[in-house]
């Protein structure tokens, strides 16, 4: 394999490179040569997955912020990660932006308005009666449990292991770094070998799910602003043409460039937040921000720990239950993205304390999605009618907007922008922000995948780039067609199968990175005593 590699002209680890293309173009292949049989494959893994072990990943993630949250407020929270001397490259703003950058946007995109309308007309608790004032507030708390301080422990947990080891021990830019306490080096060896291919092939997948589920709502939003057909071709299409606007950016190096779209397509986000904001129910809604805070506050407990287990006698799922299709696809899909933002995180947390970066990674995305759903959630119930007095007082317009999104949730921004002024405008704005997100998104997850292959933090050949990216694109159209009619089902269920390895790798980073603080000598500080100079 290293003579390959110098023959393509790699810098890469050959082992990893190699055997993780291997396995993807064998999967390539198998879906060409028998869509049938994998998909009923994944038909069936989800299944297993959701009735045996869904409680698994309801469990696992609640432990993992529990264990952030202790090593925050321990003495190991003063570590600085980099060394003593180091302190942060970015300023507070900067660095925050740059959080919301990696991991969020296309995401409450898709979602700001299908979770809570969802969760509206369609309550996860059996005993709640749809459109009411209750299934409103039950909405919006699940749709923040989902996208909030839970699904943000999933990258921070793995950013804070890649931080601590790759900086704290000079370790390469690998997943296998992590368990360095617990397989020394043997990390080097076939053991973290196979780490790092599971965490390629992970955040390959990963990536092209988010792909596939952008590339459904780049489609939708054409549709209704052209007429073109909502169908597998047109979305092979949009992600060829995307992918090649991704390819074309490895190719010229535009890493700067990259940058400055990425930090203008947020402040585009943010625009249209605040635009919803202004000419929606302005006073409804800011009243709705607080409120929600409450909401969510007071509800996280029970949401957190609630894992459905009367589904079976109370649903016709075959077992799996509403949280099958939400709450355990959201962890399986968002552990397959941990590597990629986890490292990206870890690049720009370097000189902060863990205390800073737990506290940081956790809170300041979170209060940003918080106010996201507030706004977009709200304004998407208010609008389809809240409480039986006002629906009927509504007549044939309530409704309107969860009947759209039960139809196609892809749909479900751009039906949401008809009740606004420059309904036109904000459909193609809306467009034109997803499409944005889904191609730097796509030229952050080639670098990092390429990162994860050599190691190192400086990236490889671009021909290597040009392949991961190009390798991301064919992985959302195979899953695309794979998905057929079937459309989101189907990549939850690829997603849920393929995110159970990686959810237990990323579990295994709990016991490792406890190893690791545990070797560290800090002395306690007596009350009163001024903070040491890590904590300066």
């Amino acid at each position: 394999m290293e003579q390959l590699a110098k023959r393509l002209g790699l810098r890469t680890d050959p082992t990893i490179f190699f055997v993780a293309a291997g396995c993807m173009i064998v999967f390539l292949i198998a879906l060409l040569v028998a869509p049938e049989q994998i998909r009923d494959f994944f038909a069936a893994g989800r299944t297993w997955v959701v009735t045996n072990l869904g409680w698994f990943f309801i469990m696992g993630v609640n432990v993992w912020l529990l264990f952030l949250i202790w090593i925050a407020l321990s003495k190991y929270g003063r570590i600085r990660l980099g060394g003593q001397d180091a302190r942060p490259e970015f300023g507070n703003l900067s660095w925050f932006t740059m959080l919301f950058a990696g991991g969020i946007g296309t995401v409450l995109m898709f979602w700001g308005v299908a979770e809570p309308i969802s969760h509206f007309s369609n309550p996860p608790y059996d005993d709640v009666e749809p459109y009411s004032v209750e299934a409103s507030r039950d909405a919006m708390g699940f749709a923040i449990y989902h996208l909030g301080l839970h699904t943000w422990t999933i990258f921070t947990l793995p950013g804070l292991a890649f931080a601590y080891f790759i900086y704290r021990y000079d370790l390469p830019v690998r997943v296998s770094s992590v368990f360095y306490p617990l397989l020394h080096d043997r990390i080097y060896g076939p053991i973290g070998k196979t780490i790092d291919i599971f965490a390629v092939l992970g955040t390959l997948f990963g990536v092209a799910v988010s792909i596939g589920l952008g590339t459904s709502q780049i489609n939708a939003g054409l549709t209704e602003l052209t007429g073109v057909s909502d169908s597998v071709t047109t979305k092979l299409v949009i992600i060829i043409l995307l992918t090649s606007v991704a390819v074309s950016s490895i190719v010229a190096g535009l890493d700067k460039g990259v940058k400055l779209l990425s930090n203008i397509n947020i402040g585009m986000a943010v625009g249209l937040m605040i635009f919803v904001l202004v000419t929606g129910s302005t006073v409804f809604l800011l009243r709705g921000i607080i409120e929600t805070v409450a909401i969510y506050g007071s509800n996280i407990v029970p949401m957190a720990f609630w894992n459905d287990m009367l589904a079976e006698y109370t649903q016709q799922e075959g077992g799996w239950g509403w949280q099958g299709n939400w709450t355990v696809f959201y962890w399986a899909w968002t552990v397959t993205w941990s590597p990629f933002i986890g490292i990206f995180v870890a690049r720009i947390s370097k000189g902060r304390t863990i205390r800073e970066f737990v506290i940081g990674v956790l809170g300041a995305p979170s209060a940003f999605t918080l106010v996201w759903f507030a706004i977009f959630g709200w304004s998407a119930m208010e609008i389809d009618g809240i409480g039986d007095a006002t629906r009927e007082a509504m007549g044939a317009q309530a409704g309107a907007l969860s009947a759209a999104v039960a139809e196609s949730v892809p749909l479900a921004m751009f039906a949401f922008f008809e009740s606004f002024p420059f309904t036109t405008f904000l459909q193609g704005f809306g467009v034109l922000i997803v499409a944005i997100f889904f191609a730097t998104s796509s030229d952050s997850a080639s670098l990092v995948v390429d990162m994860l292959c050599t190691g190192d933090h400086d990236p490889g050949p671009a021909r290597q780039r040009v392949f991961w990216g190009v390798s991301e694109g064919l992985v959302a159209a195979m899953l695309i067609v794979l998905a057929g009619e079937a459309g989101l089902n189907a990549l939850q269920q690829v997603i849920t199968v393929l995110g159970l390895p990686i959810f237990i790798m990323v579990f295994a980073m709990v016991f490792a990175l406890l190893r690791g603080l545990t070797s560290e000598n800090i002395p306690k500080r007596r009350v009163g005593e001024p903070p040491d100079v890590e904590e300066l």
